[in-house]
């Protein structure tokens, strides 16, 4: 954990795939189900004195599958889900947009889709958190070429998502098998989140 006055460590995490199940455009309540060993991984990071911050693309608004009232309901159930485990997540932050998406109002290149760094970004800043002592967590290569560009120090992948393309893991930090298992190996490396 970083000493007083130090900036903060900041835990970047995907959400779809890493915390909770990965299916297609999930955006109703009734379809998100955390994964087994999400609650123990949020809490070893918290534990660790790192910020909670997720960072999810919802390509979905821009394709008109869902709003942005659905994303934020989500999150909020989200939040509900974690306040009864004692956790709660410092920020979330969410890219609407796609280039090729069928809403004009969110049919944009942006900065903040993954893999540009925007969000991530966006959340250091408002958080005043230290990206070199930072970690990223997702389970696609667009993830870790976010925490790449963002100068975040530790970019790992999760195989508890979409299954890792050929050539993907060469370039993660790290290759784990969910959310725990990364606050795991996060823990091993002194030069992260100390």
């Amino acid at each position: 954990m970083t000493s007083t006055g130090n900036p903060r460590p900041g835990a970047f995490i995907d959400r779809d795939g890493v915390i909770n199940e990965e299916r297609a455009y999930v955006h109703r309540v009734e379809d998100f189900v955390l994964l087994p060993n999400a609650i123990a991984g949020l809490r070893a990071l918290a534990d660790a004195g790192f910020a909670l911050v997720v960072v999810t693309n919802q390509a979905g608004v821009a394709h008109g599958y869902y709003d942005e009232a659905a994303v934020r309901t989500l999150h909020e159930h989200l939040q509900d889900l974690l306040a009864h485990e004692g956790l709660h997540l410092d920020t979330i932050r969410y890219c609407p947009h796609h280039p090729l998406g069928a809403t004009p109002a969110y049919r944009q290149a942006c900065e903040c889709r993954k893999p540009a760094p925007g969000m991530v970004l966006d959340a250091a800043r408002a958080l005043g958190l230290d990206l070199a002592a930072s970690v990223m967590i997702g389970d696609k290569l667009s993830d870790v070429q976010a925490g790449r560009a963002a100068g975040v120090g530790l970019n790992i992948l999760v195989r508890s998502g979409h299954a890792l393309r050929d050539g993907d893991a060469q370039q993660a930090d790290a290759v784990c098998d969910d959310l725990l298992d990364a606050a795991r190996c996060i823990a091993t490396r002194s030069n992260i989140g100390s």
